[in-house]
Parts: C-alpha cells; sequence; structure tokens
C-alpha cells in the first residue's frame, strides 16, 4: 500500500545536503565497500541479511526478494558453480529477461572465481554467436523465452558450453539450485577473491564494429556500487524504479548494487512501458528512479497521465538528459533532483552533476582530480585521433572548447584502471600513448566533450558522429539540439552523407514533425544559431526513430540510406543554394549526384 505522498514543494524543499557533503558521503560509502580485507559485492549481500533480514532486497510482478532471500538464493547458485569446477578464468554466460533470479545467478557465481558474461537478449544468429564465442564460456544458462533466439546462433558457434536451462526445457539449472543448501558458505567454500578479479563480463559496442565484451572487476562493481549510493544519498526507506536492461552496467550492476549497498529496495521490471510508467511507481512507491535520457523523452511526449506527480520521487539518477528536455521533464513530473552523471561500462572517467546543472553531465571538484584525472584534447575528424604538437604531444582544450575526453590510466583496480576487453588487440586500440609526457597513458572515451569557465562538462559528441563539411568540423549533437528547439519538430537527429564530388560529407536530419511545422521557415531560424556549414543540407520527414534497446537512435541505418528518393519514402528536401529548403525528387537528386545542382 502506498504511503500518502508528500506534495513536490515539500520534497523539493527538503534541506538536501551541500555538494562537498554529498562527495564526502561518497567517499566515506566507496570506503567502506572497498576496505580490506576486500570482498566481493555477494559476500555484502550476506551481511546485510543479516542485519535488513526479510526487508524487501529485489521486487518484481514475477518474484520478490528479501535480503535473506537473494542471499539464500545466490548462495545455492555459488555452491551450483563449485560443484561445476567453477572457478578464476572460467566464464558462465548468462541470457534471461529482466527479474531479481538473474541478479541472484551472478552473485553467486562470482563469489567462486567465475566470471559471468551478461548477453544481450535482444541478439540472435551470427551476432549473438560472437558474443558467446568471445568470452569462450564453459557453461552458457538460458531462459526459455530465448530458445530459439540461441538455436539460430548454434550454427555460427566456434565454442561449445553446456546448456543450462532456466524455467522449462531439458538440465534445468533452477531444478539443480533448488536441491543445494541455502546455507552460509564454509570455510572450504568461500573464495578470497582479490579487487582486481573479472567479476562480469558486460557488452559494449564502442564507437565500430562488432560488440566487445568489457572485463568488470570485483574491485569495480564495489567502486560503482559506492558512489552511486553515496551520491543519490540512499537508506533503507528508498525503493528504486530500474526498467533498463540487467544485461548493462547501468540498469544491472550500478543501479542495483547501489541500493543493496544502502538497505534500500529495487523494483525490476522487464522492460521499459510509457503507459505503464507512473502507475507502477505509485503502486511500488519509489522515491528513486534510474533513466536513460531518451526514456525521459519519451515520457515528456506522452500525453498527460494523472499518476505523473502523485509520486514521491525524491530523485532522478542517470544519464543522457538533452538539455531541451531536461526542464519540462523535471517541472512537469515534478521531479525535486536529478543526478545526471558521465561514465563507460569500461571507461575509467567518471563525471557526475552533483548541482543539478541542466544539460550538464557532471564536473570534478579540485579536492577529488587526483581520483579522476581527466583531459580534453583537440580532435581531428579527417584522421579520428587527437591532434598533436610539433613535439608529438597533444594538444589541451581550451574553456569551451571541443575535445576527446581522455582519462589517465592508473594501475590500481577500481578508480581509474582501465580493465579492457576479452580481446587484448580492442584494448590496445583504446590506450594513447605519450600524450604529455613520454610514456604516459590515457584511455580514449570516444565522445567529444567541452568544459566551461567554471568546471561544468557538456557532451557535445561521440566522435565517429562528428563530420567535417565544407573544412568545417560539424558537431550532430549540436545541431540536433538546435533543430529539436525549432517550432513543430518534435524529435531530431543528424548524421553525415556521403555526396559525390564533394569533400566530407554534408550534414542530414531526420525529423519527427507535426502540422506546425515549416520547412520555408527553419532557414531563418537557423540562421541566428547555426553557421551556414553546420545547417543540415538534407531533411529527411519521418514519423518516428528507431531506437536500440536502451533508447539510444539507430543513426547509422538512416545514414546508410543516404538522400536517394528512389530508395526512400519519406518527404525530403534540400537545402539549395538560394538558403531555402526545397523538395528533393529524383530529378534533382540527378542533378545532384552529376554536380549539376550546387549545395
Amino acid at each position: 500500500m502506498a504511503r500518502a505522498a508528500a506534495s513536490a514543494a515539500e520534497r523539493a524543499d527538503a534541506k538536501a545536503p551541500s555538494p562537498n557533503r554529498v562527495w564526502l558521503r561518497a567517499l566515506e560509502t566507496v570506503a567502506r565497500l572497498t576496505a580490506d580485507p576486500p570482498r566481493p559485492l555477494g559476500a555484502w549481500i550476506d551481511d546485510l541479511a543479516e542485519t535488513r533480514g526479510e526487508a524487501p532486497a529485489l521486487l518484481s510482478d514475477r518474484e520478490s526478494f528479501s535480503y535473506r532471500a537473494l542471499a539464500e538464493r545466490a548462495r545455492r547458485y555459488a555452491r551450483w558453480a563449485l560443484a561445476q569446477g567453477l572457478g578464476p578464468g572460467d566464464v558462465v554466460a548468462l541470457m534471461m529477461p529482466n527479474r531479481p533470479e538473474y541478479v541472484a545467478i551472478w552473485l553467486g557465481i562470482t563469489r567462486t572465481g567465475a566470471a559471468v558474461s551478461l548477453l544481450n537478449t535482444n541478439l540472435s544468429g551470427a551476432a549473438l554467436a560472437h558474443c558467446i564465442d568471445i568470452v569462450s564460456p564453459r557453461h552458457l544458462i538460458l531462459e526459455g523465452a530465448f530458445e530459439d533466439r540461441f538455436a539460430a546462433a548454434e550454427a555460427h558457434l566456434a565454442s561449445r558450453p553446456r546448456l543450462w536451462r532456466h524455467g522449462g526445457g531439458e538440465d534445468r539449472i533452477d531444478h539443480a539450485v533448488d536441491a543445494l543448501s541455502p546455507d552460509p558458505l564454509t570455510a572450504a567454500e568461500a573464495r578470497a577473491i582479490p579487487p582486481s578479479a573479472r567479476a562480469l563480463c558486460i557488452y559494449t559496442s564502442g564507437t565500430t564494429g562488432l560488440p566487445k565484451a568489457a572485463n568488470v572487476s570485483h574491485g569495480r562493481i564495489l567502486s560503482w556500487a559506492g558512489w552511486f549510493s553515496g551520491l543519490m544519498g540512499v537508506t533503507a526507506e528508498d525503493r528504486l524504479y530500474d526498467c533498463l536492461p540487467l544485461y548493462h552496467s547501468v540498469g544491472g550492476v550500478a543501479a542495483i548494487g547501489a541500493v543493496l549497498a544502502g538497505g534500500g529496495s529495487v523494483v525490476v521490471r522487464e522492460k521499459f512501458s510509457a503507459r505503464a510508467f507512473w502507475p507502477d511507481l505509485v503502486r511500488w512507491d519509489c522515491t528513486l528512479f534510474q533513466y536513460i535520457g531518451e526514456l525521459c523523452r519519451y515520457l515528456t511526449g506522452a500525453p498527460p497521465h494523472p499518476d505523473e506527480t502523485r509520486h514521491r520521487l525524491r530523485l532522478a539518477c542517470g544519464n543522457g538528459l538533452r538539455e531541451e528536455v531536461w526542464r519540462t521533464f523535471q517541472d512537469r513530473f515534478a521531479i525535486p533532483q536529478i543526478l545526471e552523471f558521465y561514465a563507460a561500462t569500461e571507461g575509467n572517467i567518471s563525471l557526475y552533476n552533483v548541482e543539478g546543472e541542466p544539460g550538464s553531465i557532471g564536473r570534478i571538484p579540485p579536492f577529488l582530480s587526483h581520483r579522476f584525472p581527466a583531459a580534453l584534447v583537440r580532435f581531428d575528424p579527417e584522421t579520428g585521433a587527437p591532434l598533436r604538437d610539433p613535439d608529438g604531444r597533444c594538444i589541451r582544450c581550451a574553456a569551451d572548447e571541443p575535445g576527446e575526453a581522455l582519462g589517465r590510466i592508473a594501475a590500481e583496480a577500481g578508480g581509474a584502471r582501465f580493465e579492457g576487453y576479452t580481446s587484448r588487440a580492442e584494448t590496445e586500440r583504446k590506450v594513447l600513448r605519450d600524450v604529455f609526457e613520454p610514456g604516459d597513458a590515457w584511455f580514449r572515451t570516444g565522445d567529444l566533450m567541452r568544459k566551461d569557465a567554471r568546471g561544468f562538462y557538456y557532451f557535445v559528441d561521440r566522435v565517429g558522429d562528428t563530420f567535417r563539411w565544407k573544412g568545417e568540423n560539424v558537431s550532430t549533437g549540436e545541431v540536433a539540439a538546435v533543430l529539436a528547439a525549432q517550432p513543430g519538430v518534435r524529435e531530431a537527429e543528424v548524421y553525415g552523407v556521403a555526396v559525390p564530388g564533394y569533400d566530407g560529407k554534408a550534414g542530414m536530419a531526420a525529423l519527427v514533425v507535426d502540422e506546425t511545422f515549416d520547412p520555408a521557415a527553419l532557414p531563418d531560424a537557423l540562421g541566428d544559431v547555426l553557421p551556414r556549414y553546420a545547417r543540415p543540407v538534407f531533411l529527411r520527414l519521418v514519423s518516428d526513430i528507431a531506437s536500440t534497446e536502451t533508447f539510444k537512435p539507430k543513426k547509422s541505418a538512416l545514414a546508410a540510406e543516404g538522400f536517394d528518393p528512389a530508395r526512400i519514402a519519406d518527404p525530403l528536401y534540400v537545402y539549395d543554394a538560394a538558403g531555402s529548403y526545397r523538395p528533393l525528387d529524383e530529378v534533382l537528386f540527378e542533378q545532384i549526384v552529376r554536380g549539376e545542382a550546387r549545395l
């Protein structure tokens, strides 16, 4: 039964600690979780089971675990792994939808020193086979609902893991663990696991190519849990709503670890639903919400719902919330505080916007700069690498100058350490050497950012999304933000397309618009805020923009289709030499391709 909801004003007026106090609270939490002797998160859950007992830990409509039940379930999986002879160097692949059991599985198996690879449940065929093969698992745990996906991958597999099914079929792992003891691990069963030991393999697409499996250590998991728990100020009274994929680092590890470390509870939903979102928050009485920026945009574009301000949320934490969505989202839904952050599964840079500065991905307080050594350096989109001065050193950016973010690589576990991928070659590609002095090594984020005079960072673009046109660098993110603010534009994505006879790439924008959108008015509006070279050469009016399972737009597919009206049924426009957008038909397209129409 939901408690009486405090008003948004009451929640917003509640005295919040100063930013520096929030940082110190996070430091204290990290220190507590990572203190000697080192222990995995599963061992911490054992301790919490003693103090929290039957208090809820993981909740869902499918199943729920108290702290005691979660610890017991995880210990059964630890004993299953021990019975299979699993230990350091071994991998178990896991393909299961969002549910509390998912967390119990990896918490238990990783206590043996083995690692668990978290497979993307949307994959099938050769793509799924690739993700399995690059971690070479000895075992694979498969939920029955994904039997067909795995069957389509089998013909492409080079590895041959033993298959265990969960919830149906033969070789039922859920039946196998039911027969094992839930009691605390004995001294003979418990393994001493160093913080640097690999616990998880989490897949990241990076900027190009097939997915890579990032190594995530036990120390890194505890560091994530500590930082987010401290920054959010999690207590036993908190309940977090988590509808993000559990196979990703934020939804499946950082958010859950942070709340459990603080003694709170997590509501696990199988997938995001805009229609069910606000009723769920009220029904489950949630105080925290983990977001991806595009999810917030979906919610702001949805019709009003009577529950959208009846919740008890005190804070929303996430990444990718665009500035043009931020204020609308916060004001419309009465969210007292937004904690935006920047991080990457394999990255060694973390930024947190403790102050709630709209649009910023965070800053690094001066007293913590030694823990997060970061730099922005000038980037050349033509070479795809940072620029070097005559001495061969990278060039630091001035205030508000965009550049690629780098993080200095440290040797110790957690923090600024780069733990790499299962592929040594892929790991080496992300390391930049001799950056500012001979022999130094820095992690390349592949992200362009700028830092203002106050020290706040702002995301500009992915390295692969920036292109050159008319001899100038164009940031797709900045142009998209300007377009999204124009009358009649509901959503905008920008990308570069090749045009015969022209160097670089021309800007093209896919726009979701309403009936008030007027292409004729766009040039004057853009002229006030964008230089001519940055204005999109082509427009494509679409009904929606396809997204990945984490709500990131699939711009590569749009870019691959180009601007050919014979291939595209959507209305197309071109920015002509007269400075106006005119419809692009097949005749004009041929003139552009032959060089007879000037752009």
